[in-house]
């Protein structure tokens, strides 16, 4: 059997095996794959049975003016469980991709502020 190294965000020591399983780990991945299954089985749609043909047709009228709401009720129902699957990131990580941005926009700006008054200052001199 292959052993499987779980990466954390953080974890300093990823490079290096864990040890043996132990029994809680086992019954946590026990617990996260009962949930797994318990999402699968719900979104398993059960088979509809057809209406009865006079019944198709006198509610062919008013399905057009639902479906839109229907597929729109899905699509938030569909999106809410993506949501619930998402590893948000702590505070402190947050924080770190919140100043990675702050000097990646910094150093832009100053790269477009010092290519723009080399521009004007090359053009200037072509035209003045």
């Amino acid at each position: 059997m292959a052993h499987v190294t779980r990466i954390k965000a953080g974890d300093k020591k990823s490079d290096e095996p864990k040890k043996a399983s132990t029994s809680k780990d086992v019954k946590e991945a026990v617990k996260i794959a009962k949930n797994i299954v318990k999402e699968e089985k719900k979104t398993i749609k059960k088979e509809k049975k057809p209406l009865p043909m006079p019944l198709r047709i006198i509610t062919a009228p008013f399905r057009w003016i639902f479906k839109p709401f229907a597929a729109l009720g899905r699509y938030i129902r569909d999106s809410w469980r993506e949501i619930r699957q998402v590893r948000w990131p702590n505070r402190k990580a947050t924080w770190k991709l919140v100043g990675a941005i702050f000097i990646y926009s910094a150093f832009f700006i100053i790269l477009v502020m010092l290519l723009d008054a080399l521009f004007n200052f090359i053009f200037s001199k072509i035209i003045g």
